[in-house]
C-alpha cells in the first residue's frame, strides 16, 4: 500500500517531488522485537490545488484495500489517516509550500536592506505551535530540539514549507541553571564522545543546515569542549549561532579558530512573554540591525511571540528592514 501511495503521489506532484517515508514500529511486550506498525510519509506538492487530486486517488487506495479514510488540515498540512478496522496503517502529511509575499520597498537611498534573522528555538514539543509559526509567510530559522516525539515531523514541515532548520543542540548550564537534558554536550567530553552525540542528535533533526546552542551556559564558555565541536560541524558543513546564553562564551571564537561559518544572537524577543515586551524586543532588534546592517533575534514559540510577529512584521519591512535565515548572516 505504501507503494501505491507513493506512486499515486509521484503521478500527481511529479517524479521530482520530495517524498519521505518515516515507518513507526512499537514492541507489543517488554523484550519482543517492534515491528512496524505504521508508515509517515510526507510529500511536497508544488500546487495547493493538488491536495484535491491526492484525496481522491487515495480513496481510490483505500477502498481497494478496505481502509478508511481520515483527513485534517491545519497550518496548511493537510494530513491522511488511512485505517484497517481502526487501527491507522499511513498518514500522508501533504505540504503545500506558501505563496511569496512581495518584498516590502527598500527606502530610497539605501545601498542595502538591513537584515534580521529570527530563529525560534526548542520546536519539537507542540505540534500546534509549530504549525502556527511555520504558517509566517515569511522567512523564519525554526531550530529543533533532538530526541522528541515530534522533532523529526516539524523539521520536515519546515523544510516542507520552506524554512530554514537548525538542531537545537543541548549544552551543559552552570550547575544552578536549568535542569540538564537526558543527552548534551558536558564539559569534559572527548571528540569521539561529541562527534558521536552530534550524529545522534542530526538523525532525529532532518535537514539542519546548522545548530544553536541550547542553554549552554558552562559548556559554551569552556574553550576545550568548543574546540572539539567546532570540527565536528565543519565536517558536516554546518555554521553555529551562538545564542550567548552566558557572557563568558567561547563558542564564537572557536568557530571562527575553527573556520566554521558563526555569528551571534543580538536580542532574545520574550524573556518576557508579552506581546508588548516582544513588540519593543522586535524593534530593538530593527535598531540593531539598522545600525550594523543586520542582526540575529531568537525567539520561542509563544502566542504571544507568534501574535506580535505577525503584527510587527509588515510594519518592519515597510521600513525597508530584511527577513533572512540565519544562514543569510553567518561568515
Amino acid at each position: 500500500m505504501t507503494s501505491e501511495v507513493v506512486a499515486a503521489t509521484q503521478k500527481i506532484a511529479g517524479r521530482k517531488s520530495e517524498i519521505t517515508i518515516r515507518p513507526e514500529s512499537e514492541s507489543p511486550f517488554p523484550g519482543v522485537p517492534a515491528r512496524v506498525t505504521a508508515d509517515n510519509i510526507y510529500v511536497s506538492l508544488s500546487d495547493p490545488a493538488q491536495t484535491a487530486a491526492l484525496r481522491q486517488s487515495l480513496l481510490v487506495i483505500a477502498k481497494r484495500h478496505h481502509l478508511t479514510v481520515g483527513e485534517s488540515v491545519s497550518a496548511g498540512v493537510t494530513r491522511f489517516e488511512l485505517a484497517l478496522d481502526g487501527n491507522r496503517t499511513h498518514t500522508i502529511h501533504a505540504v503545500a509550500p506558501l505563496g511569496a509575499r512581495p518584498s516590502a520597498p527598500v527606502a530610497r537611498g539605501r545601498t542595502a536592506a538591513p537584515k534580521l534573522a529570527i530563529i525560534f528555538d526548542d520546536l519539537g514539543y507542540d505540534r500546534a505551535a509549530a504549525e502556527e509559526l511555520i504558517s509566517l509567510d515569511f522567512p523564519l530559522t525554526v531550530s529543533v530540539l533532538p530526541h522528541l516525539p515530534l522533532s523529526t515531523e516539524v523539521a520536515e514541515d519546515a523544510h516542507r514549507r520552506g524554512d530554514e532548520v537548525l538542531l537545537h543542540l543541548p549544552m551543559e548550564s552552570e550547575p544552578d541553571g536549568a535542569k540538564p537534558e537526558p543527552e548534551e554536550l558536558r564539559v569534559g567530553m572527548t571528540a569521539s564522545q561529541v562527534d558521536s552525540a552530534l550524529e545522534g542528535m542530526l538523525g532525529t533533526v532532518p535537514y539542519a543546515a546548522g545548530v544553536n546552542n541550547h542553554q549552554g551556559s558552562r559548556a559554551t564558555a569552556d574553550a576545550a569542549l568548543m574546540a572539539e565541536l567546532m570540527p565536528a560541524l565543519r565536517s558536516r558543513n554546518l555554521f553555529f549561532i551562538d545564542s550567548r546564553t552566558t557572557a563568558a562564551t567561547k563558542a564564537f571564537s572557536e568557530a571562527e579558530r575553527a573556520g566554521v561559518p558563526t555569528a551571534s544572537r543580538k536580542v532574545f524577543l520574550d524573556d518576557t512573554p508579552t506581546r508588548e515586551a516582544v513588540l519593543a524586543q522586535l524593534d530593538l532588534a530593527a535598531r540593531d540591525a539598522a545600525r550594523d546592517g543586520f542582526a540575529i533575534a531568537i525567539g520561542h514559540p509563544h502566542p504571544a511571540t507568534i501574535a506580535a510577529l505577525s503584527e510587527a512584521v509588515p510594519r518592519l519591512e515597510a521600513r525597508g528592514l530584511r527577513l533572512v535565515f540565519a544562514s543569510d548572516l553567518v561568515r
